[in-house]
């Protein structure tokens, strides 16, 4: 599992004794054949901050498909948290990954070599990275549209 640190933020808590200060740390883990998942946990120290993070991305970690062209198997755009909006293409072999911030590491360390991905709305690296885990959780690749409909490959493209 490969992992990749794509935010770290510095956090205040006012309280009554005056300002707490800590660390926001988002990180991103896959393991380059479709698992994928993003965390963000807070510590008084950075490298504490990024342990605890790497650690509930590996917990929230979700199986994302990959076609043969490695890209995607179709389009999709999602609506993640916060105004982040992030549209999703597949591209043909030789394109690369053209995408930026947040959503080129979390395709990069998915797996994916050839892909379109755009940032609509937010730019916050948080919500862009977890709507694009989000669109890879809604993705469906033709074998299994086939099995949840009852039909053969052949059947589906036929009809």
């Amino acid at each position: 599992m490969q992992e990749s640190v794509v935010q770290v933020s510095r956090v205040t808590k006012i309280t009554k004794g005056g300002s707490q200060m800590s660390f926001r740390a988002t990180v991103v883990v896959g393991d380059g054949k479709g698992l994928v998942g993003v965390g963000c946990q807070k510590a008084k120290e950075v490298q504490i901050a990024v342990t605890k993070a790497a650690s509930d991305a590996r917990k929230s970690a979700k199986r994302a498909p990959i076609t043969k062209g490695d890209t995607f198997p179709h389009r999709v755009t999602v609506k993640g948290k916060g105004g982040a909006v992030v549209m999703l293409r597949p591209a043909s072999p030789g394109t690369g990954v053209i995408a930026g911030g947040a959503c080129r590491t979390v395709l990069e360390l998915a797996g994916y070599k050839n892909c379109f991905a755009k940032q609509l709305g937010s730019s916050n690296p948080l919500n862009n990275a977890r709507a694009v885990v989000a669109g890879l959780n809604e993705m469906r690749t033709f074998k299994e549209v086939a099995k949840m409909r009852d039909m053969t490959l052949e059947e589906l493209f036929s009809a």
